[in-house]
């Protein structure tokens, strides 16, 4: 073979689904030899019209819609849903709550990291050390199900403040679980961050400069790996952060220098466990006494989110970055609108300058290290010639029925 027949351009598609994909999305990769040239992705395979519904039912309801959007960031999205309700119906949430939610809020982040650092050391082929984190991931979890009942959709936010609240007889829990990954934060940093075979991998592959994060808008650990210097838990504090010293973990930190990639993405993410640890304390001692709710009447509760009017965004600190929830209401039972920006939506395109250049075996951790999250990302919007169609639940009933009879046939 030729010379130049060798590095002939060639297409290689990767997905909707793949093992090295943890959620679908469609990757088509322009290739010359074993280098990636060009990249295109076309997410919108797990699309569910969480909203949609949600414009059918009243905020109370929705808040258990909202906290099904994600697997993992069940708090997230309910805060970020409540804060925003909160603001159009002018309900004062009570400080004992806000610090309760600023507690689960933190646990949440530190299970999420620590089921990242799994998938990652997977995509790179360490699965010993992917056992080890999801191991020890298993302890959030536990005092998550000890404080609100549930290991997944939590059920503890609710508009104006939480359901549960969290006794003297919990501490030892909370505090037996903070012990144990002050105590192994070390051993994950020297596990992930002294290994000659991670580091290969993972250093100065998958680049994102810091002009190109600001300038793609790029949110959370993704940012942050890039040098840029924002978090809304201290730009724009949220809940009990106002309270709490809180300031954005940059690699410079731990590393003394950025290079905004794989491994600096790492860097980040488990220093921000240790932080969580730091925050749960703070909150723990630091939390007043008083109610857990603005109003323990739900039907008195949905009484004044009916009289509302007006809109809101509620944002917040997603372990994957902002969260951002958009409501407008008028004085009717259901919103009038209510649209919701995922942390990931902002990180997406993230991936285009970070996979150009890069080695078609560096594919797969390079699209885990942003933690892209596709269910709470994935929307549908259908343009044929240039015009815009809705597709309502009639139409769609009868496709799915359509669909079926063929199968059966």
């Amino acid at each position: 073979m030729a010379p130049d027949e060798k590095k002939a351009p060639y297409t290689v598609q990767i997905g909707p689904v793949h093992p090295a994909l943890k959620e679908p999305v469609m990757f088509t990769f322009e290739m010359e030899g074993e280098q990636v040239k060009a990249v295109d992705f076309a997410p919108g395979q797990t699309h569910r019209g969480i909203e949609w519904m949600g414009m059918r039912r009243n905020p109370v309801q929705i808040v258990h819609l909202t906290d099904r959007i994600c697997g993992i960031c069940g708090v997230v999205h309910t805060l970020s849903f409540s804060l925003a309700v909160e603001q159009i119906a002018e309900i004062q949430v009570p400080e004992r709550a806000d610090y309760i939610r600023s507690i689960l809020h933190e646990f949440e982040r530190i299970q999420s990291h620590l089921l990242w650092a799994g998938v990652a050391a997977h995509e790179l082929g360490f699965d010993s050390l992917l056992h080890l984190t999801w191991r020890v991931r298993e302890q959030a979890m536990d005092v998550i199900e000890n404080l609100t009942g549930n290991r997944v959709n939590y059920g503890i936010v609710q508009v104006g403040g939480v359901r549960r609240d969290i006794a003297p007889e919990q501490h030892p829990a909370i505090e037996q679980c903070l012990s144990a990954y002050e105590g192994l934060l070390e051993k994950l940093l020297n596990l992930f961050l002294d290994d000659r075979t991670i580091a290969m991998r993972c250093r100065d592959c998958g680049i994102l400069t810091r002009k190109d994060a600001i300038e793609l808008c790029t949110v959370g650990p993704t940012a942050r790996a890039s040098g840029v210097n924002v978090d809304l838990r201290q730009d724009y504090p949220y809940a009990a952060y106002g309270d709490l010293d809180v300031r954005a973990i940059l690699p410079e930190q731990h590393m003394g220098e950025t290079h905004g990639d794989v491994f600096d993405r790492i860097v980040v993410r488990l220093l921000e466990v240790g932080q969580s640890c730091q925050i749960i304390r703070q909150c723990l001692s630091e939390m007043p006494a008083g109610p857990i709710t603005a109003e323990e009447k739900l039907a008195k509760l949905l009484l004044i989110c009916k009289k509302a009017q007006g809109e809101a965004i509620g944002r917040v600190e997603a372990p994957r970055g902002e969260c951002l929830h958009y409501v407008r209401m008028d004085g009717k039972e259901s919103p009038t609108a209510w649209k919701v920006k995922a942390s990931s939506y902002s990180n997406l395109m993230s991936w285009i300058p970070m996979l150009i250049g890069e080695q078609i075996a560096d594919i797969p951790i390079i699209v885990a290290s942003i933690d892209p999250c596709l269910s709470c990302t994935d929307r549908v919007a259908v343009v044929r010639e240039g015009q815009r169609s809705i597709l309502t639940k009639e139409y769609l009933h009868r496709l799915s029925v359509e669909k079926t009879r063929r199968l059966q046939r």
